[in-house]
């Protein structure tokens, strides 16, 4: 998981209950490291703090759990380090925080990006999948699946490698041996 001196950051993405999370766990426990779990999502109601107990129940332990809605730049330069392995799940409620919140979605990407090159850990980021869809039919759910497909590209250009989780089968995306380079 590791690229030269530096760290390696993973993008790991795909729809709802794809399989990615536990991907993105395994990727981490197989890295044999200390274990962060950055949570972006805030149990705002019943369903919500339903699904984040099941997601720690499916965790296990030897977990250290740092919970953090906007500011995941600032937790990644706290917690990275070349002795833990950190999983953040995931960029898409991180970015609903953000547009929640009026905050200024292009800059907070930027930290992101800056704090990613920055580490000396592994990192996993989950996101969704969102633009396979029809487009929405409201203006809001339209700027959200324009701005996820956009922090997606982003993160990927940036993160050493890229995997499609699709029916709970992984799929490289990038570093693609097989690919050969495209060129017009």
């Amino acid at each position: 998981m590791t690229h030269g001196a530096r760290a390696a950051a993973t993008l790991v993405v795909g729809g709802a209950r794809s399989g990615k999370s536990a991907f993105a766990e395994r990727l981490i426990v197989e890295s044999g490291l200390r274990r962060v779990y950055v949570a972006t999502s805030a149990p705002g109601d019943g369903e919500m703090a339903e699904r984040i107990a099941r997601h720690r129940a499916d965790r296990g332990d030897g977990w250290t759990t740092v919970e953090e809605q906007r500011d995941i730049a600032g937790v990644l330069s706290r917690e990275c380090g070349p002795d833990r392995a950190v999983l953040v799940d995931c960029l898409t409620l991180w970015l609903s925080n953000l547009m929640f919140a009026q905050a200024d979605i292009e800059a907070e990407t930027g930290r992101l990006v800056a704090a990613l090159t920055a580490v000396r850990g592994p990192v996993v980021l989950v996101s969704n999948e969102v633009g396979q869809g029809i487009v929405p039919e409201n203006a809001l759910a339209r700027r959200f699946r324009d701005a996820q497909g956009r922090l997606n590209r982003t993160i990927a250009q940036a993160a050493h490698q890229v995997v499609l989780v699709a029916a709970g089968l992984p799929l490289l995306l990038k570093p693609n041996p097989m690919q050969p380079e495209i060129r017009l």
